[in-house]
């Protein structure tokens, strides 16, 4: 079974270290659903190159976007996230809260996922836990215990313990991603939390531990056009 990751890289620069460490953590979970003997696809989405479209979406009410409502269809049906950050002002970049802002409410419950972010000292390393970790878990996300901070430092000549928390909180992304049959979640039974999560083919939305995760990019109810609001009252 092929099981689905998305990786949300925040990095305003190209290239990124933001980017880079995503792309490091991509791997390592990669290679580690595969000693499962399952596989991994990797869908990559750099905000920066959406930062148009989410301003667009955040001024006019949330109109309709193709590109972005098929960024929402994509990430609300993965089997597991990854999202990171450089720090600015001490917290998440404006950039990275648009881009959840603009997400359904529900297009993140019960989702795996793996926080990290990046920065120019280890100073920051807490807004893992002050700020990301909050945003998620008020998105009904499941954050997975380890995330993953790096200073510019650690991607220097010795990457030795950037790679073993690389490797730790790709164990446990992995582990997330392949314990059901459907590939969300069903390790949350092993101590973590709900049960497993059924898979929802629809594409818009996805079941999940009786929830519905949603994408929505689907107005609920339909809209009722406007010949038959106006029924009796257009002078007919």
């Amino acid at each position: 079974m092929t099981r689905h990751l998305v990786v949300i890289a925040a990095g305003l620069s190209n290239p990124s270290t933001t980017s880079l460490l995503g792309e490091r953590i991509a791997d390592a979970v990669t290679a580690q659903v595969g000693g499962r003997g399952e596989s991994v696809s990797v869908e990559y989405i750099e905000l920066r190159d959406l930062a148009v479209n989410l301003a667009h979406a955040m001024t006019t009410g949330g109109l309709p976007d193709p590109v972005l409502d098929q960024v929402k269809r994509t990430v609300s049906a993965a089997d597991g996230l990854i999202a990171v950050t450089p720090v600015f002002k001490a917290s998440y970049t404006g950039l990275f809260k648009s881009f959840f802002d603009v997400l359904d409410q529900d297009a993140l419950v019960d989702m795996p996922v793996l926080i990290g972010a990046t920065a120019g000292t280890p100073r920051h390393s807490l807004v893992l836990d002050y700020a990301l970790r909050p945003l998620f878990t008020y998105m009904h996300a499941t954050v997975l215990p380890t995330g993953v901070f790096a200073a510019t430092e650690d991607f220097g000549a010795d990457g030795s313990e950037l790679e073993r928390r690389i490797n730790r909180a790709a164990g446990e992304l992995a582990t997330a991603m392949v314990s059901t049959q459907t590939g969300v979640a069903g390790f949350m039974q092993e101590g973590l939390g709900a049960g497993p999560v059924p898979a929802d083919q629809g594409g818009a939305s996805s079941s999940v531990g009786g929830a519905r995760r949603q994408s929505g990019t689907e107005l609920k109810p339909a809209v009722t056009d406007f010949t038959t609001l106006l029924r009796g009252h257009d002078g007919s």
